[in-house]
């Protein structure tokens, strides 16, 4: 798969599973939303953490594939780092993507993922390998 072709390239896929949707994509900042409900909930009824880290890897990866060159080269996380911050049962968190470096071959990003009143949820940093697409 080359370019970028939104939330029908989500159907079978981790995001769409859990609901992630685009609000805005671009090589400067990503933001994306999901419902919190049963769906990405642990076993207590509280947002998993293990979503918010999905959500946050999903902004900062379309940020550096929106960066890059996409018919030939993807992105793909190398690194992870998210503290969470406020526990949430309901609602819809937004994460948004923005770059602290984009070299040739290595792009970090912060993710700051908020609640619907803007109350921090999770903060987080991603690092990201561009590589090549696979030829034959």
């Amino acid at each position: 798969m080359t370019g970028h072709s939104g939330a029908a390239a989500y159907e079978d896929t981790l995001m769409g599973t859990l609901g992630i949707r685009e609000v805005e994509v671009s090589p400067e900042q990503v933001i994306l939303e999901m419902e919190v409900g049963p769906r990405v909930h642990q076993p207590m009824g509280l947002l998993h953490g293990g979503a918010t880290a999905a959500l946050a890897e999903t902004a900062a990866s379309l940020g550096a594939y929106v960066s890059s060159d996409t018919d030939h080269e993807f992105a793909v996380g190398t690194d992870l780092n998210i503290s969470h911050l406020t526990a949430r049962r309901s609602g819809t968190i937004r994460a948004t993507a923005t770059p602290v470096r984009k070299g040739r071959t290595i792009h970090v990003w912060n993710i700051d993922v908020v609640d619907q009143d803007g109350v921090a949820v999770a903060a987080a940093r991603c690092t990201l390998a561009i590589r090549p697409w696979p030829t034959g």
